[in-house]
């Protein structure tokens, strides 16, 4: 039994149905798949236009779910890379920003069960949280606090 291949917007379709995706994402996934009849670019307008495509709501949920593990410079790095910019890009920073003392001190403490109690395990903390792509303003205010009261100030 032979398979018919599926066609440009099914597949664009079936993509979206697993997860947001940008359209810059998209475009790089679809572009493969394009015949010389296929208009990709018509094709993801019509998608937007539905409501199934939309930037705003990628980065929305690629902040909200990065949040958990990293830092908004991770935030910043992934959804430029996926071709998320302009107002787009700074709303979706704004209120990752807005949560990132907290995910940060939450990141924290499921690394490290204690404050750190020497500048060596202050350092250790910083890098481990400097790597997962938070701010140092942000890294300084937690630690500062955590040693102090256990909650970010």
């Amino acid at each position: 039994m032979t398979v018919s291949p599926r066609t440009l917007s099914q597949r664009a379709v079936a993509l979206l149905a697993r997860r947001e995706h940008s359209r810059a994402e998209l475009v790089r996934k679809l572009a493969p798949h394009a015949g010389p009849d296929d208009d990709l670019d018509a094709l993801l307008d019509r998608l937007e236009a539905g409501g199934m495509l939309s930037d705003r709501r990628y980065a929305e949920q690629v902040a909200h779910q990065a949040l958990r593990r990293h830092g908004s410079m991770r935030v910043e790095q992934r959804l430029r890379m996926n071709g998320v910019s302009g107002e787009t890009l700074d709303v979706a920073l704004d209120a990752a920003r807005a949560r990132e003392p907290e995910a940060a001190l939450a990141v924290l403490r499921k690394r490290f069960a204690e404050p750190p109690a020497t500048r060596e395990a202050w350092a250790a903390q910083a890098r481990y949280l400097h790597n997962r792509g938070f701010r140092p303003e942000v890294i300084h205010q937690v630690l500062r606090a955590r040693g102090d009261d256990e909650s970010p100030a």
